[in-house]
């Protein structure tokens, strides 16, 4: 089995230098998790993209919650990714929900093409909070660039997920589901064993990096036990 991937939750260069120093094999560049993290100034990826030689994925959303809002606010939004671009960004998180709890298809495609048919991406935790998971994921298979999903397997975190991930992790060779699963949401270091036996092999922490909260930053030994746990 592959090494397994670890990505932690930056906000900064501090953030990821430590996130790195530990063993992380990507970040998630966020600001204001106060809002479950929102697109991140320009001029801070540029300073984290400098301060590490790790992957660094892009938040991209402008407000809490999963709505991508108006078609000015979705403009703003591509705008920021364009110029994300052009500074170096290549790797992104992004994913949107109609009322109804369906893939927004217009938000989630206008941002495929504003990063361009280059650039890998993340649909995060918004599966999460999808009327149909198995439907959201055939509504973005042919979508350039997408391949990881973020998700607990419950909007309720990973405890009440487990069962959701692993026959998810089971279908890999269907379509829609050929994204990688990455596990975040409450994720904790007793769910490693079962979710590395159904065969995932991806690992999203942000709490659990820093011991002092958030308003504490990453801590390097920290992330070195999850490093060390999924290696074992």
């Amino acid at each position: 089995m592959s090494r397994p991937i670890l990505e932690v939750i930056a906000l900064g260069p501090r953030d990821a230098r430590a996130a790195q120093d530990g063993g992380a094999d990507r970040l998630e560049l966020v600001t204001d998790m106060a809002a479950d993290g929102l697109t991140p100034p320009l001029e801070t990826f540029t300073a984290v993209r400098d301060a590490v030689d790790i992957p660094v994925r892009v938040m991209l959303r402008a407000t809490d919650g999963f709505s991508a809002g108006d078609a000015a606010a979705l403009a703003a939004l591509c705008d920021t990714a364009r110029a994300l671009v052009a500074e170096g960004a290549s790797e992104f998180v992004l994913g949107f929900l109609t009322d109804d709890g369906r893939a927004d298809l217009t938000a989630v495609s206008a941002l495929a093409e504003a990063i361009g048919p280059r650039a890998r991406w993340t649909f995060h935790r918004a599966i999460d909070r999808a009327a149909d998971r198995d439907a959201l994921r055939k509504q973005l298979a042919d979508l350039p660039g997408l391949d990881t999903y973020l998700t607990a397997g419950s909007a309720s975190g990973v405890d009440d997920g487990l069962a959701t991930l692993l026959a998810e992790a089971g279908r890999s060779d269907e379509p829609g589901y050929e994204p990688r699963i990455m596990v975040g949401g409450g994720l904790q270091l007793k769910h490693l064993p079962v979710l590395r036996g159904g065969g995932i092999s991806a690992f999203h922490i942000g709490g659990a990096a820093r011991p002092d909260g958030w308003t504490g930053p990453v801590d390097a030994g920290a992330v070195r036990t999850w490093r060390s746990a999924l290696d074992a």
